[in-house]
C-alpha cells in the first residue's frame, strides 16, 4: 500500500530582517511556532537565517530535534546571465523527498510569506504537480500590509517586483507603470534592495506626474515602521530620507 504523502507547510518568517529582532511571539502566531518547532525537514531561501529563526522559535516552543539534527536544504539559486540557458533543471522532486516519503516539509523565505515575492513559488508548483498537499500558515506579507496601509486602490493592484537599476530603463519602466495604473485604475507595487531605497524614491519623484499618489512603507511590524502616502507634488515639497537597511514597499496610483 502506498505510504501517505506528507505536506508542504509554507511557514511565514518575521519581517524584522536587518533590524534588531523583536520577540517572535509579537510577530508570529503561537500555532505557527508550534508547527515550525515540530518540523524535521526544511527547504529554505537561506540556511543561516533559517537557523536563526528556529533559535527564536526554540525560545518559545522546544524543537522536536536538536537544531543540528534538523535537515535544512536551500532552494537552488537561479543562474545569472548566459549560464541560465545551460543550467540543468532544479531537482524539485529531490527537495520534496521528505514529503513524498510521508513526512511534513517546511518552506521558509528570508522574510514574510514563502512564494510571495520569493523563489519558493517554484517548489510550491512542484509540490502540486507531485500530489503533495500545500498548507500556507498565517503570517505577515509586507506587500499586503503596505497595500492596506497605503490608502490606494486595494480592489485592483499588481505587484511588479524590482525595477531596472539602469537609470534610463528604470525611468521608462516607471512611466510604463504610471500609464498602466491610469488606464486600469490599478495600484502598482514594487520593492527594492534596502540600500537602493533612496535611489528608487528619487527616480519615482523625478519621473512620476505631480498628481500621481505615491506611498512608501518601510520597516513594517517594527516599532519605527511607517507608511507615508501623498501626491508626488507633496513628496517633492517635503522629501523624506529612507533607511538603507530596512526593506521598503513602494506603491503608486495615477
Amino acid at each position: 500500500m502506498k505510504a501517505a504523502t506528507g505536506r508542504l507547510l509554507l511557514v511565514p518568517n518575521a519581517l524584522d530582517h536587518g533590524a534588531e529582532p523583536l520577540p517572535i511571539t509579537e510577530l508570529l502566531p503561537h500555532g505557527v511556532l508550534q508547527q515550525a518547532a515540530a518540523l524535521a525537514h526544511w527547504v529554505v531561501e537561506d540556511a543561516r537565517s533559517a537557523r536563526a529563526l528556529l533559535k527564536r522559535v526554540q525560545a518559545v516552543v522546544p524543537l522536536a530535534l536538536p537544531l543540528q539534527a534538523i535537515d535544512i536544504r536551500e532552494l537552488p539559486r537561479p543562474p545569472k546571465g548566459g549560464a541560465a540557458a545551460r543550467a540543468p533543471a532544479p531537482d524539485w522532486r529531490g527537495l520534496l523527498a521528505p514529503a513524498l516519503a510521508g513526512r511534513d516539509l517546511g518552506l521558509l523565505s528570508e522574510a514574510g510569506l514563502p512564494g510571495v515575492a520569493d523563489p519558493g513559488a517554484a517548489l510550491v508548483a512542484a509540490a502540486h504537480a507531485a500530489g503533495v498537499p500545500v498548507l500556507p500558515l498565517p503570517g505577515a506579507s509586507a506587500i499586503v500590509l503596505a497595500l492596506a496601509a497605503s490608502g490606494l486602490d486595494g480592489q485592483s493592484f499588481a505587484f511588479v517586483g524590482y525595477l531596472p537599476q539602469e537609470p534610463a530603463a528604470r525611468a521608462a519602466r516607471i512611466r510604463e507603470l504610471q500609464t498602466a495604473s491610469r488606464r486600469l485604475g490599478q495600484t502598482q507595487l514594487m520593492i527594492e534592495t534596502p540600500y537602493r531605497n533612496a535611489a528608487l524614491l528619487r527616480a519615482l519623484l523625478d519621473t512620476l506626474d505631480a498628481g500621481t499618489r505615491l506611498s512608501v512603507s518601510c520597516g513594517l511590524t517594527l516599532p519605527a515602521g511607517f507608511t507615508r502616502s501623498a501626491t508626488v507634488a507633496a513628496w517633492r515639497v517635503a522629501p523624506q530620507t529612507l533607511p538603507d537597511r530596512l526593506p521598503a514597499v513602494f506603491a503608486l496610483l495615477a
